[in-house]
């Protein structure tokens, strides 16, 4: 006999969330499957927290900078590590972002790498993210997906120095350093 898993829609998992059944629990929503998350360790933490504050630095005024915090896709409500969203933030009161309140999502990679690259890919792109950028801390390079076709993106770029430029902030220009913090 087969086993066959249930899969929750966003209502569900809202009054999952809701219910606090799930309080404390490290999980995400993702594909309609309630996901464990890895913990975090002291290299992912003290990236997440450099990036997102040189990330505020640069796009102060211009958008928000939002850390493991849920985002509304279509069946899913995963938790980037940073979200980059449109403002002003007092949108984000009533509703997580949805995929036409997100500029980019960043995820920090080190025992998420396959995860973040085979899973989240598809959920991102599926979902309209027009930039999707991975850092992969074990190999300390820059992973950044665009150009959306189909829902899927067809550029994928690495880089593991100089700068880069957000598609939707083209006068912003991060240094990997600040990134990759080598």
């Amino acid at each position: 006999m087969a086993s066959i898993i249930y899969k929750w829609s966003i209502d569900e998992w809202h009054e999952l969330v809701e219910s606090g059944v799930l309080e404390g629990k490290p999980v995400e929503f993702l594909e309609g499957d309630i996901i464990e998350m890895s913990p975090e360790g002291i290299e992912h933490s003290y990236t997440n927290q450099s990036v997102s504050d040189y990330l505020r630095d640069l796009l102060k005024g211009q958008a928000q900078i939002r850390e493991a915090h849920p985002i509304t896709l279509d069946n899913s409500e995963p938790e980037p590590d940073i979200a980059i969203v449109r403002l002003p933030e007092t949108i984000y009161r009533n509703h997580h972002p949805y995929p036409q309140d997100i500029y980019w999502l960043i995820e920090v990679s080190n025992k998420t790498l396959k995860k973040d690259l085979e899973q989240k890919i598809i959920t991102y792109g599926r979902n309209g993210i027009p930039e999707y950028w991975v850092i992969d801390l074990k190999n300390k390079k820059l992973i950044v997906h665009t150009q959306l076709q189909s829902g899927c993106y067809s550029q994928i770029t690495e880089s593991k120095s100089g700068t880069i430029r957000p598609q939707v902030f083209p006068h912003i220009e991060i240094d990997l350093k600040k990134l990759l913090l080598y």
